[in-house]
């Protein structure tokens, strides 16, 4: 394991504590190097409906939009949130708000995992729901946050453990319109949402 790796392993670990499991430190590990990863990538925001593979399946590599990039960064440590949303959907279809919202009365697998509020809905029930607050502290690395932006339009991304040296607050990976960037926004918009998914192969079932 290079160098960095290692340094990045001790920094998360020392900031978790004493009831974390290493399953988590691993989690937290990966999903936030999968997330950096994507600021490496040129991507055109472009949120179009196209029809996709089922499972695992993507929008062509150069475009995409803010939940894309959770979806690529879960993707990449092995998590298909396409094939999760789309199961807990068609078993709990009135849990969530594609009719409300869009007036839809079935599931669509193309689309229903890269709206923000069906995924808010997702990491509710199947992971945790955290205090939103005003302290940069409360936001863990692998942690997702979910915002409202100006015209209503819901956004999202991953926390990371970079830290701003200006703010103090961790930075954020996420995709506003111009790619997959990593940046201090934290609190540039309002926070809607708080959550941490631990996939089920990070989590440790013995406890």
């Amino acid at each position: 394991m290079k160098i960095v790796g290692i340094y990045t392993l001790l920094l998360l670990y020392s900031q978790l504590s004493l009831s974390d499991s290493f399953e988590h430190v691993s989690f937290k590990h990966d999903i936030v190097q999968a997330a950096l990863e994507r600021t490496q990538h040129s991507v055109r925001y472009d949120g179009r409906y196209l029809s996709i593979p089922y499972p695992n399946g993507d929008v062509p590599v150069d475009i995409g939009v803010c939940t894309d990039v959770v979806i690529r960064t879960y993707r990449a440590i092995g998590t298909d949130l396409q094939k999760l949303v789309h199961e807990d959907m068609a078993a709990n279809f009135n849990k969530y708000p594609s009719n409300r919202i869009w007036g839809m009365n079935s599931t669509d697998k193309n689309i229903d995992h890269r709206r923000v509020p069906n995924l808010q809905v997702f990491f509710s029930r199947h992971g945790e729901t955290l205090a939103v607050s005003n302290l940069g502290s409360d936001y863990k690395a692998g942690d997702i946050v979910t915002w409202m932006l100006p015209g209503n339009l819901p956004h999202i991304g991953v926390i990371t453990n970079n830290v701003s040296s200006i703010s103090n607050n961790p930075l954020v990976v996420h995709n506003i319109g111009a790619g997959p960037k990593l940046d201090d926004m934290l609190f540039s918009y309002k926070i809607t949402g708080h959550y941490r998914y631990v996939p089920l192969k990070y989590r440790d079932t013995s406890l």
